[in-house]
């Protein structure tokens, strides 16, 4: 998006070409054949490092954040984003577009790919806070995940990439996703889980963006998910598979080998 505006900006055409040049210095420098993304294709080395670094994380070994390199140097992919697009490509989901699909706070990469396969119905949805209704792109809709505004069974899929740790409710937002999605249907509901840890931790009287960094891992984060996460999925009705090898039958993808995917039926 800079780079954009400084290409149509003309005092600061030297500074995009220096820019540009930087950009296919870095993918030359970096390519390699450790990794290849599945969005872009690209083949390199190494990925960039992404995520927050916090005590709490490495103390709790929670899967699904803390600092990591999983980010493409090209498209800026995430590890958690190309899951969710391997395991759509292993079961062959791109093949049938007569789907209706609905895609929580949607990742740039992933919804680029469901937006090009022309899907039945492909609606994009985040909760729009104040000050930022401007910065999501116009396909987006204001979608707040305790009221999501469409009816009973409405939806074939439901991709919500690590979204409920954020919530205050999320057994309401759970509530909500099995709501709309039809008999049959599938949510991919992905959160940072402490696989070490019993129950959930959670405390709302904590609310300090830096307090909640230190105990939670993440400056937004509401809770640290344990083994119970999958009993509160099945407490609002879903059958839960659980899918692990993906990071082992796609190992240039650079997924992260910890991290399983939560497919939820009803």
């Amino acid at each position: 998006m800079i780079l954009d505006k400084l290409r149509n900006n003309s005092i600061c055409i030297k500074i995009y070409s220096y820019l540009k040049w930087h950009e296919r210095f870095a993918l030359i420098k970096n390519f390699g054949f450790r990794y290849k993304c599945p969005f872009c294709g690209y083949h390199a080395r190494k990925m960039n490092p992404i995520g927050c670094d916090f005590k709490v994380i490495y103390e709790k070994e929670i899967v699904g954040c803390g600092r990591r390199f999983a980010g493409c140097i090209k498209c800026g992919s995430t590890d958690k984003e190309r899951l969710v697009f391997t395991y759509m490509q292993s079961i062959n989901f791109f093949e049938n577009p007569n789907k209706s699909i609905l895609h929580m706070a949607p990742e740039l990469n992933l919804s680029k790919q469901f937006l090009r396969h022309k899907f039945k119905e492909y609606i994009c949805g985040d909760y729009f806070a104040p000050g930022y209704e401007n910065v999501y792109p116009s396909y987006v809709k204001n979608i707040n995940i305790l009221n999501i505004p469409y009816s009973n069974e409405y939806f074939d899929v439901v991709i919500c990439n690590h979204v409920l740790e954020h919530i205050e409710n999320d057994l309401k937002g759970m509530s909500e996703i099995y709501r709309v999605l039809r008999k049959g249907g599938f949510a991919i509901l992905q959160v940072p889980i402490s696989y070490i840890t019993d129950k959930t931790y959670e405390d709302p009287s904590i609310s300090d963006p830096a307090e909640r960094e230190k105990v939670f891992g993440q400056c937004d984060h509401v809770r640290i998910y344990g083994l119970d996460y999958f009993d509160r999925l099945k407490k609002v009705g879903f059958e839960v598979e659980i899918v692990s090898d993906l990071a082992t039958r796609y190992s240039k993808y650079g997924l992260n080998s910890k991290e399983k995917i939560f497919i939820c039926h009803k």
